[in-house]
C-alpha cells in the first residue's frame, strides 16, 4: 500500500478478474493524521493564545491512554477466555455448525466467499444476536472467534477478504434492539422519561445497519435484489416493529426489567445449550473449554499493542482540542446555512463514537450534564451513542487479532454506516423532540 488510490485486481463472483478503483484509507494514515493535526492545533493554541498547558496534558493524555488500553486489554482477558472456551465446546458439538446450515440461505447472500455450513456462520450469527440483545461481554469474544475462522479462508493472509469486511461493517453498523446501557445512563443523570429514545434510537441504529449493508454490498457487487434477502429484510422490519409495539406497551420499569432479565436468560441459555450440545456429542466438555479458554487469553495479549495505538491517537487528539475546534467549525457553517445549532451539543459524542465507545460514553454524560437529560441535545447524544458503534476500535481489535494489514474498503464502508446513523439520530431527533 503505497498510497490512498490503487488499482488491484480481484476475482468477480462470476470467478472472473475484475479490474476495481477504490479509495484505500488505512490505519496508518489516521493514525498519523491523529499526531500531526494534534501537534499543529496544539502549536497554535501556544503561539497564538498563550495556552502553556496544552502540550502537557497531551503527554498526560498518552500516558493515560496507553495505561487505560492495558488495563481494558486485561479486563478483556477473562472474559475472551470464558467465551471462546464456550464458542469452542459449541463448535466440537455441532451446534455452530447446525446454526450455520440453518441461517445458509440468507448468509451464503451476503457472504458469498463462504463455503455454506462453514462454522464461521454460525459464529457470526452468534455474534450479531449477542450484539442486537446489548451483551458486548458475549458479542466481542464471538467476533474475534468469527474473524479467526473467516482468516482460515483467507488466501491473503495480511490483507482483508470480502467476507471479513461485511462482517466487519455489520459490527460497526451498531444494530441494538435493546440500548440497556444509554437506558440507564438516562436513568441516572435524571431523565423523566428514561425509555422515551427507545423507539427513535431503534430506527436510527436500523438505518445505520441498512446503509452499512448496501454500501457494503455495492462494493463487493453483491446483488440482494432476490427473493431470499427481500422477504428476511422485510421479516426484520417486522419483527423489529412488533418489538417496539411491545415495549412502548410497558412501563418504565417494566422495560427495565424486561431488558435486563433477557439479556441473562439469553447469556445463560447459550452456555447451557452449548454444553448440552457438547455432552450429546460426547465431547470432553471441561477440556474442550480449556483448548477455547487458551486461545481467548491469545488473543487478548495480541490486541494490547492495537488498543494502546489507537487510544494514544485518539487521547492526544482530545487533549490537543482538536474535537473542540470541528464542533467549533460544524456550528459554524450550520449558521451561515441557518440549519440551527442544537444538534452541535450532541457533536462530540457523533465524533467520539467510531473512535472510543468509553470516550462517547463520557461525550454523552457530559451533553445530560450540561444541556439536561431531557433536552434536545442530551436526547440526541443517547441517540448518538445508541446508533453507531466504535468502528476504529472494531476494525483495530478485529484485523489486528488476525493480523490483517491491509484492510481495503472496511472503514470506508464503516465510515459510511456510521454517518448514516448520526444523519438519521438528528432527523429522528428533531421528529420526536424537536
Amino acid at each position: 500500500m503505497t498510497g490512498l488510490l490503487q488499482w488491484v485486481f480481484v476475482p468477480g463472483l462470476d470467478g472472473r478478474v475484475e479490474q476495481l478503483n477504490y479509495r484505500k484509507v488505512v490505519l496508518n494514515y489516521i493514525w498519523i493524521t491523529f499526531f500531526v493535526l494534534s501537534f499543529v492545533i496544539a502549536l497554535g493554541r501556544l503561539i497564538f493564545l498563550g495556552d502553556t498547558n496544552v502540550f502537557p496534558e497531551m503527554m498526560n493524555a498518552t500516558t493515560i491512554s496507553a495505561k487505560n488500553a492495558f488495563e481494558l486489554s486485561l479486563g478483556l482477558t477473562g472474559v475472551l477466555s470464558l467465551w471462546m472456551g464456550i464458542m469452542k465446546i459449541g463448535e466440537k458439538g455441532g451446534l455452530v455448525a447446525a446454526l450455520a446450515r440453518v441461517l445458509s440461505p440468507v448468509l451464503t447472500r451476503i457472504f458469498p466467499d463462504v463455503p455454506k455450513g462453514h462454522p464461521a456462520m454460525g459464529t457470526m450469527f452468534m455474534n450479531f444476536s449477542a450484539n442486537m440483545l446489548g451483551l458486548d461481554n458475549a458479542a466481542t469474544p464471538m467476533g474475534l472467534k468469527a474473524m479467526q475462522q473467516l482468516q482460515e479462508l483467507n488466501t491473503e493472509k495480511e490483507t482483508a477478504s470480502n467476507p471479513m469486511i461485511m462482517f466487519l461493517v455489520l459490527n460497526t453498523s451498531g444494530l441494538t434492539l435493546i440500548p440497556v446501557s444509554v437506558l440507564t445512563f438516562r436513568t441516572e443523570m435524571g431523565a423523566a422519561n428514561p425509555t422515551d429514545v427507545f423507539l427513535p434510537i431503534l430506527i436510527a441504529t436500523t438505518v445505520s445497519t441498512l446503509v452499512g449493508l448496501l454500501v457494503t454490498s455495492i462494493y463487493q457487487r453483491i446483488n440482494l435484489l432476490n427473493r431470499t434477502m427481500v422477504l428476511f429484510l422485510l421479516g426484520v422490519c417486522l419483527f423489529i416493529a412488533g418489538g417496539t409495539w411491545g415495549m412502548m406497551q410497558l412501563s418504565q420499569i417494566q422495560v427495565e426489567m424486561f431488558s435486563t432479565s433477557l439479556a441473562g436468560i439469553v447469556l445463560f441459555s447459550i452456555i447451557i445449550l452449548f454444553i448440552v450440545a457438547g455432552v450429546r456429542a460426547k465431547v470432553n466438555v471441561y477440556e474442550t473449554f480449556i483448548e477455547g479458554a487458551k486461545d481467548g487469553f491469545g488473543t487478548a495479549v495480541r490486541i494490547i499493542p492495537y488498543l494502546i495505538a489507537i487510544l494514544v491517537a485518539i487521547g492526544v487528539f482530545r487533549a490537543s482540542g482538536g474535537m473542540d475546534v470541528i464542533m467549533d467549525g460544524v456550528a459554524r457553517v450550520a449558521g451561515i446555512f441557518d440549519a440551527g445549532t442544537d444538534f452541535v451539543g450532541a457533536l462530540p459524542t457523533a465524533i467520539m463514537k467510531p473512535l472510543s465507545g468509553s470516550g462517547a460514553r463520557g461525550m454523552m454524560v457530559d451533553a445530560m450534564a450540561t444541556y439536561g437529560a431531557d433536552s434536545f441535545a442530551g436526547r440526541l447524544a443517547c441517540l448518538i451513542q445508541g446508533a453507531t458503534d466504535t468502528t476504529f476500535y472494531i476494525l483495530a481489535v478485529y484485523f489486528g487479532s488476525v493480523g490483517i494489514k491491509k484492510t481495503r474498503h472496511a472503514l470506508t464502508c464503516g465510515l459510511i454506516a456510521d454517518l448514516a446513523g448520526i444523519i438519521a439520530a438528528i432527523v429522528v431527533g428533531y421528529i420526536f423532540f424537536g
